[in-house]
């Protein structure tokens, strides 16, 4: 896929997305419709082997699909993401019979996948505890119990016709975490309101808590969290690369898209962005295809980071080529580009806490 491809290979979605990205953003009435939006437009299935219902290819493919969503609508592509991250735990999971049931609807966008293993993810980097708790019932039968209880306070994607959440436990009687999918119609299981965000309203975020929930082993993704999420992480992190890729295309083409005046005085500055947008693409390309941030998880946060400051930098620059024109509601979507980029630093794990992570691997290597 091409950073313009999603107008040819889903034009229905594509015009459907530049109409209503600003309600998108700023409202929540049109949370429902994204995931089915994009369960027809098969972006879903991309990445995912055809044998099990996707479209063939590799996870690539998916961070191109999420890249090309998030340039007309950063709220979509934190969904997308979302989905893809959930269908990949599940493309990982040694629990066939889990992703047997659960695959065909989440990759026809019929029921929501939501990835709450933010928490998990932070634990793997020693960053915070995890926050949910399983304690095993009575397993003298032939399938494994547990009492779940805790709670996540930011998730997304948790659709209200009906989703999955991941999330990772500590056990109690000092068995390694394990993560679970948590199905929204588990007795004890409380989602919240959605959360009062000031932009992504449609995205379906909101908090989830388990109060003496009860689930089988046929809710387990795996028994074995640590080594799981080494698995997931490049591409976790991969996937939600593609949000800040989109973003960064969309400002520079705005850029692009301006008098000639307002080129002429950016043109080193976009030249040069774009520049490092396409290396700093292929480089995490390489890495999630080849595999070599399994053993260097530095290297992709380093991507992410960088990334991250691009799309910034790229909004900036739109922010500059656009003048007034850009504070007047209804003319451009640099306004909404300028909140995306206001979250794209604090999506977990957040450029903080990255950053922090590679100053810890830093000291680490020098000792």
């Amino acid at each position: 896929m091409n950073p313009q491809s999603l107008a040819s290979r889903a034009p229905e979605f594509a015009a459907w997305l530049d109409e209503h990205a600003e309600p998108i953003d700023t409202r929540q009435d049109l949370a429902a419709q994204i995931l089915p939006q994009l369960g027809r437009a098969q972006l879903l299935r991309l990445g995912v082997p055809i044998d099990l219902g996707g479209l063939g290819g590799t996870t690539v493919d998916a961070i191109e699909a999420i890249a090309n969503v998030a340039a007309h609508s950063l709220a979509a592509a934190f969904v997308f993401w979302g989905q893809r991250t959930f269908i990949e735990y599940l493309l990982h999971s040694p629990n066939e019979g889990l992703r047997t049931r659960w695959l065909p609807p989440l990759l026809s966008g019929e029921l929501a996948g939501a990835t709450g293993l933010s928490n998990a993810m932070k634990y793997l980097s020693s960053l915070e505890p995890l926050q949910m708790n399983a304690t095993p019932l009575d397993n003298s039968g032939d399938i494994g119990q547990w009492t779940l209880n805790g709670s996540l306070p930011w998730i997304t994607n948790l659709r209200r016709e009906g989703f999955l959440a991941a999330a990772a436990f500590d056990h109690s009687d000092g068995a390694p975490p394990s993560i679970f999918a948590l199905p929204y119609d588990a007795p004890g299981l409380t989602r919240s309101d959605d959360l009062d965000l000031i932009a992504l309203r449609s995205s379906n975020t909101a908090a989830l808590r388990l109060d003496a929930a009860v689930l089988d082993a046929s809710w387990q993704i795996t028994d074995d969290a640590r080594g799981f999420l080494l698995r997931v992480r490049p591409a976790f992190l991969g996937l939600q690369c593609g949000m800040s890729i989109g973003l960064a295309r969309r400002s520079l083409a705005a850029v692009d898209g301006a008098s000639a005046a307002s080129r002429a005085a950016v043109e080193e500055d976009a030249a040069d962005l774009l520049n490092a947008l396409a290396v700093l693409s292929q480089r995490l390309f390489d890495g999630v295809q080849r595999g070599t941030f399994l053993a260097t998880p530095a290297a992709l946060f380093e991507v992410r980071i960088a990334l991250a400051a691009l799309a910034d930098a790229a909004v900036r620059l739109e922010v500059q080529t656009t003048g007034g024109r850009g504070y007047l509601r209804g003319q451009s979507g640099c306004a909404r580009r300028t909140r995306e980029a206001a979250f794209v630093p604090i999506v977990t794990p957040s450029i903080v806490q990255l950053k922090n992570q590679l100053a810890q691997h830093r000291q680490t290597q020098a000792a």
